[in-house]
């Protein structure tokens, strides 16, 4: 797969965030790869037809077989903020112009991940707490 795609989006973990960021990707027709290291969900993506490697996304060998060097941009979504910041940190060594989106569940985090490389950082329980106000507020 290394060779073949140029300009897709890498998306690294495959779980509820993943999975929709996937689905949003392939609705606008955009090339994408997941890297899942659970084989039970691997199976699943690659049933749904999409490109999948089967790995720990925190590796440079498993990076490079997405094709990190011809890659336009990298989701990492795990729900673990050491993986995310390590996937950033050799995305960005393997092709330092790839835009990085991430999450993390740490606030404390959030400058570190945006030294690391990152572009875009989502705080899920900050967005959350932010659209249910929205939502609240509508009715007052």
């Amino acid at each position: 797969m290394d060779g073949e795609l140029k300009n897709h989006v890498i998306v690294c973990g495959y779980g509820l965030v993943g999975e929709r960021i996937v689905d949003t990707l392939l609705q606008y027709n955009v090339p994408t790869v997941v890297i899942e290291i659970d084989p039970k969900k691997v199976e699943g993506i690659r049933e749904r037809g999409i490109d999948v490697i089967e790995g720990n996304a925190t590796l440079s060998k498993i990076l490079k077989e997405a094709g990190i060097a011809n890659a336009k941009a990298l989701a990492a979504v795990m729900d673990d903020d050491a993986k995310n910041l390590l996937i950033v940190i050799t995305a960005k060594s393997l092709n330092s112009d790839i835009i990085i989106a991430t999450r993390v569940n740490d606030e404390l985090l959030k400058d570190k991940l945006g030294d690391a490389g990152a572009n875009f950082i989502a705080t899920p329980n900050r967005s959350a707490s932010d659209e249910l106000f929205r939502e609240l507020v509508k009715g007052l």
